[in-house]
C-alpha cells in the first residue's frame, strides 16, 4: 500500500477546487476533473455518544411576524441601475453578494463601480487579495471612481478585514476575492477548500451582526462553476454569474439565487475605455440593421434570458449548389438544433440545403438557444436561399416540430411587447398567441411550409 493511500484512522483526500473526497489520492480529481487538486484531509473525530441538548438562553425573544420591522430589510439601491435590478432593487443590510466570473471578464471594474456610486452617499471597504492598492487606484483613476469616501485595503487575512471594519464602519465591504482570503483558525493554504469555506462563513457572520452588506468576488473552475465548496452558495444570500466574450463588449449579470428578489433576472453591461456601463436597452447592440434597407438572411426575434426579454437578429448565408460535402458553421447557436431545422426545411418546406454550404450566426455575440427562435432561423435561412428579404418591420417568434408545425412559446406577450417598443408593426407569431400590442398586427402560422411560400 502506497503512502498517500488513507488508513483506517486518516482523513482521506479532498479537492481543493470541488471538495470532492477520495479514499486514497488521485492523480486526477473524479468530482470536477482537474488535475492535482487532492490534498490530505484532516483526520475525522470519532463520534461522541449522543448527549441530551441543554436549553439555553435565547439571543433575542421570538417575535410574531406581523410585528417584525421591515425598515431594516429594505434594499438600499446601488447607483448601478442593471445591477440593482439583477438584485430586486438593490443590497439588503447585512447581505452578502458572491459576484463569480472568468477572469478578465470585469468583475473588479464592475465592483469598483458599485463602490464609487455608494461612495457618493456612505462609507466603503474596498478589501483586494490580489492587486497592491496602487493598481486600484491606477484603475479607479482611469474610470472615475476616485471618492473621498471609498477605502481602500490591500490584506488577505480575515483578522485584519475585521479590524478595517471595526475601525471605518463601512456602509458597504467589498472583498476581492474570497480565494485570495485566508483565516488563522483554520488549517490550509488560501484558495482551498478549508480556508475558502471559513472566510466566507466568518464574513456571513460579520455582515448579519453589523447589518453591512457584502460584496465577494469568487473564481470559476473550467468547466463554468464557482471554484470552492458548494457551501459557498448555500451560506450567501445571492449569488451573480458576470458572463462575457472576450471578443465583445457585452457583459451580463445573471442572478443564479437570490433571497431577496427573482433568481433569473439579467442586467446588460457595456465595457469601455473608461470603465463599464449599464445598458438599459441594449437593442443597439443585437439589432445591426434595424430601420435600415431589408438584406437576405436576416431575421429577427426576441429572446427571454430569464425575465428580461431581449430582441436578437439571427442572419444566414446560404451558397453553393451540388457539393458533395458542404460545410455548416454556427455562431452564437446551437448547432444540433440548427442541424434539425436544415432537415425540417428541406423535408416539410421543400427547401433545398443537402448540397449546400450553409452558415449562421447571431449579431452582437448574444448566445441563442431556445427553441422560441426557430422559426425566425428558418426564415433567415430561406431567405438566403432564395435571395428574398423580408420586411424590415417583421418580428418572428415561433417553435418547430419535427412535422413542420410551429407551435407556441411561453411569454409571448412580453416579447410582443418589447417588439412593439423597439418599432417593429407586424409579427409572425404561433396560433393563439393572444391579441397584439397597439400599433402591432399579428399573422398567426401554423406551419412552416405555409409562411415560406411567401418567399418566393
Amino acid at each position: 500500500m502506497t503512502g498517500r493511500t488513507r488508513t483506517a484512522r486518516s482523513g482521506g483526500y479532498r479537492c481543493a477546487e470541488c471538495g470532492h473526497q477520495a479514499a486514497q489520492w488521485v492523480g486526477r480529481c473524479p468530482g470536477c476533473q482537474a488535475w492535482g487538486t487532492l490534498e490530505a484531509a484532516a483526520p475525522v473525530a470519532a463520534a461522541r455518544p449522543r448527549q441530551r441538548v441543554v436549553a439555553g438562553a435565547p439571543s433575542a425573544p421570538a417575535s410574531r411576524i406581523a410585528d417584525v420591522a421591515l425598515d431594516s430589510a429594505r434594499a438600499r439601491p446601488t447607483g448601478v441601475s442593471e445591477l440593482d435590478r439583477v438584485l430586486g432593487g438593490g443590497l439588503v443590510p447585512g447581505a452578502v453578494v458572491l459576484l463569480a466570473g472568468e477572469p478578465g471578464v470585469g468583475k473588479s471594474t464592475l465592483l469598483l463601480e458599485v463602490a464609487a456610486q455608494v461612495a457618493r452617499t456612505g462609507r466603503v471597504l474596498y478589501v483586494t487579495g490580489e492587486e497592491s492598492a496602487g493598481q486600484v487606484r491606477l484603475r479607479a483613476e482611469r474610470t472615475g471612481a476616485v471618492h473621498d469616501e471609498l477605502y481602500l485595503a490591500a490584506e488577505s487575512d480575515l483578522g485584519a478585514i475585521v479590524g478595517h471594519v471595526d475601525e471605518l464602519h463601512p456602509d458597504l465591504l467589498i472583498v476581492d476575492s474570497v480565494q485570495t482570503m485566508s483565516s488563522g483558525d483554520s488549517d490550509g493554504a488560501a484558495g482551498g477548500v478549508t480556508q475558502t469555506r471559513a472566510v466566507t462563513v466568518a464574513l456571513t457572520a460579520l455582515a448579519k451582526e453589523r447589518g453591512l452588506p457584502v460584496l465577494l468576488v469568487g473564481h470559476v473552475t473550467k468547466d463554468g462553476g464557482i471554484a470552492g465548496p458548494r457551501v459557498l452558495e448555500h451560506v450567501v444570500d445571492v449569488v451573480l454569474a458576470f458572463e462575457g466574450d472576450k471578443h465583445s463588449t457585452l457583459r451580463m449579470v445573471r442572478g443564479v439565487k437570490n433571497r431577496f428578489g427573482p433568481a433569473d433576472e439579467v442586467g446588460c453591461f457595456e465595457m469601455r475605455d473608461s470603465g463599464i456601463v449599464g445598458m438599459p436597452d441594449p437593442s443597439g447592440l443585437f439589432l445591426a440593421r434595424f430601420g435600415g434597407p431589408p438584406v437576405p438572411g436576416t431575421a429577427v426575434t426576441v429572446v427571454m434570458d430569464g425575465r428580461r426579454p431581449l430582441p436578437a437578429e439571427l442572419q444566414a448565408l446560404v451558397t453553393g449548389k451540388d457539393i458533395p460535402s458542404p460545410r455548416r458553421a454556427v455562431s452564437g447557436l446551437d448547432s444540433a438544433r440548427v442541424a434539425m431545422l436544415l432537415a425540417v426545411l428541406e423535408k416539410r418546406a421543400g427547401v433545398r440545403l443537402h448540397d449546400a454550404e450553409v452558415y449562421a450566426a447571431t449579431v452582437g455575440g448574444m448566445r441563442v438557444v431556445e427553441p422560441a427562435a426557430d422559426l425566425a432561423l428558418a426564415l433567415a435561412i430561406t431567405s438566403a436561399r432564395r435571395d428574398v428579404a423580408l420586411p424590415s418591420d417583421v418580428v418572428v417568434l415561433g417553435e418547430l416540430g419535427l412535422a413542420g408545425e410551429v407551435r407556441r412559446v411561453a411569454g409571448v406577450e412580453r416579447r410582443l411587447a418589447e417588439a412593439a417598443r423597439l418599432g417593429f408593426t407586424h409579427a409572425l407569431v404561433p396560433p393563439d398567441s393572444g391579441t397584439a400590442p397597439a400599433g402591432m398586427r399579428l399573422t398567426e402560422v401554423r406551419d412552416v411550409g405555409v409562411v415560406l411560400d411567401a418567399i418566393r
